[in-house]
């Protein structure tokens, strides 16, 4: 091999070695850019408008939700939809604080609401309601109270241990956060709510 075969060789290796660190740069550089995006995208746009996790933080939708289980919260739905009865709510509290609380729509705008021995009363109807708590019954009374238009009347399913809308009164649509669709967590009772 002549020398200036030996120089052409050495200057091809060299080149070839460049364009596999230029590109393996590259490729790292579009890989933390798609990162940025992608974290930009679940932080800014997903987590605060479409989609967020929620954790239980008391037993006040026990057995439906227990304390430590993680639910996923659809946040744009009421942009499009009104809430519905049955439908298992997160709100900001009406109370102050800031605090995010959850429970179930028992009553939307214009119904009127009491509780009887702990029975629900809808518009004079009693309700079926075969996810409350029967172990620890509840025998309070309250109303008829009707709701107001833009709000909802929430109450926990654990009723006799349920911080709710007997106390504080109807929720306004401004405080909904969104509709708690799928429980995640634990994996052992992973479910659509």
């Amino acid at each position: 091999m002549s020398d200036q075969q030996h120089y052409e060789g050495e200057l091809s290796r060299r080149k070839r070695r460049e364009q596999r660190r230029s590109g393996a740069l590259g490729g790292l550089l579009e890989f933390v850019i798609i990162l940025a995006l992608s974290f930009v995208l679940v932080f800014g746009v997903v987590r605060p408008y479409i989609v967020e996790a929620f954790y239980i933080p008391s037993e006040s939708m026990v057995p439906t939700l227990m304390v430590g289980d993680r639910v996923l919260v659809n946040k744009f739905i009421y942009r499009f939809t009104e809430p519905h009865r049955g439908d298992i709510v997160v709100f900001k509290s009406v109370e102050g604080g800031g605090e995010d609380l959850i429970k179930r729509v028992v009553g939307v705008p214009g119904d009127v609401l009491a509780v009887r021995d702990g029975r629900l009363y809808v518009n004079g109807e009693p309700q079926r309601e075969p996810y409350v708590n029967r172990k620890f019954p509840d025998h309070s009374f309250f109303g008829p109270k009707r709701v107001p238009p833009r709000h909802v009347f929430v109450m926990g399913d654990n009723r006799a241990n349920s911080r709710d809308s007997r106390y504080f009164g109807p929720v306004p649509y401004a405080n909904l956060e969104g509709r708690a669709f799928l429980l995640f967590w634990p994996p052992a009772r992973i479910r659509l709510l």
